[in-house]
Order: structure tokens, then sequence, then C-alpha cells
């Protein structure tokens, strides 16, 4: 059974992987996920499940049998821990064993969750949503993460030496482009300009501008003056 597709507000289906060796139950587990809007990768052993986990794009959830042939779900946790990952898989291990020693040894192996057998549905159920709450929430510190280390490239840009003409003061980019300082900056940084004139240009630009056009408009109007008064 595939989980039902996402409408178009809704969030896609999170990807779990289910690792149980008996099929029966394998297949109960993975009807209930799908039903409660998961989208399952079931199989049937350890190594399998390592395999699954070591994917470049592993599911971020994983729900996995402690008695397992070949390798146990301890072994696949602690596998999975010694991976170095920037997003590790949210693990749960279910197991007949109930024992408190047990459980100390399952979550010492690098499981996030314990949850007993036979498994009661609704308590998986809660927990495999406590499991997406925090997948979800690690995901958005890692997406904040790398928007920070975005802006801190964007800051070692501006500190940076940078060829600047002498001239018309044009800076040159990385592509060995030239392009005004307001263009670069604006483009390296959330910041946007407003234009306005500095007093010292005023004073050396502006003020001899409006002179000569003032000038200019008096020499335009003098002419028309005197041919006014030649015609009375």
């Amino acid at each position: 059974m595939s989980a039902r597709p996402a409408g178009p507000t809704e969030k896609p289906a999170m990807n779990v992987l289910l690792a149980e060796d008996d099929p029966v139950s394998r297949r109960a587990l993975e009807v209930s996920m799908n039903r409660w809007g998961y989208h399952v990768v079931a199989v049937g052993d350890g190594q399998a499940a390592l395999r699954v986990l070591e994917q470049d794009q592993p599911p971020p959830l994983a729900v996995l049998d402690w008695v397992m042939p070949g390798m146990d779900g301890v072994e696949v946790c602690r596998a999975v821990r010694a991976r170095q990952s920037a997003s590790p898989a949210y693990l749960m291990l279910i197991s007949a064993k109930s024992a408190s020693e047990d459980v100390v040894a399952g979550l010492e192996s690098g499981a996030d969750d314990y949850i007993a057998k036979p498994v009661d549905l609704p308590e998986l159920r809660a927990r495999l949503r406590v499991g997406t709450r925090l997948v979800e929430l690690q995901q958005s510190l890692a997406d904040r993460v790398r928007e920070l280390g975005d802006a801190l490239h964007r800051v070692k840009q501006l500190q940076g030496l940078l060829p600047i003409c002498s001239y018309c003061k044009k800076i040159r980019d990385d592509q060995n482009y030239w392009q005004q300082v307001d263009a670069y900056i604006s483009t390296h940084t959330d910041a946007r300009f407003s234009h306005s004139i500095c007093p010292d240009c005023y004073e050396s630009v502006v003020k001899p501008d409006l002179a000569r056009l003032q000038e200019m408009m008096a020499k335009q109007a003098r002419p028309s003056a005197e041919e006014s008064g030649s015609s009375i």
C-alpha cells in the first residue's frame, strides 16, 4: 500500500525505514505507517537497513527491530552513529526485551527511542510524531546554519581587498566584471541604497551647476528682452 499523495498545501510524506525480519509483523507495521501518512521503505534484515541508511539521502526516521539475522538493530544503530552526518537519522528500536538494562543498552547504542513488543500502534504513532517534530526542527536549524554561513561568506567578501578603479570608482568582482559601488554592495549584502547629496558635493558640484544653469537662462532671456524693446 502506498502513502496518500500530498495535496497542494500539504507537506510531502516523510520517509521512514522499517527493518523487521518477521514478514507478518513487517507488513502490519508498514500498512499502519502508510495509513498515518508516512512513506515506508521496508526491509527484512540489518544489513539491508544499514545500506538504506548509508545512502546519500537516507530516510530521516528509522524503526529497527532489535533481533534480526546477520546484523541486529543495536549493531545498525552503532554503525549509523559511527558515521558523521550533518542530519543524522532518528532511530527507534523495537524489541521484546523490556528489562531496564535492555532499554539502557539499546539507547546507549545510539537509538533515540525504544518501544517494547508487542507494539502498541497508538503508542508507535505518537512516538513517530515526536520523531517527526525533532527531524523537522533539526532540518530547520540546519537550514538556518546554512543561511548564516552564506551571510558570513558575503560579509567576508566585503572585508577583503577589493579592486577599485581610481577614476570612475567601479569595483571589480570575482568574474572580472566592473560594477558601481552601490550595485556591488547590493549584490553581496541585503543593503539597499537611497540616493542623496552630501554637503561637500553640494558645494563643489551642485552649486556650480546651478550657477551655470542660471547664467545660461539669463543669457537666453536677454535677447528676448532686447527684441521686445526694439519693437516698441
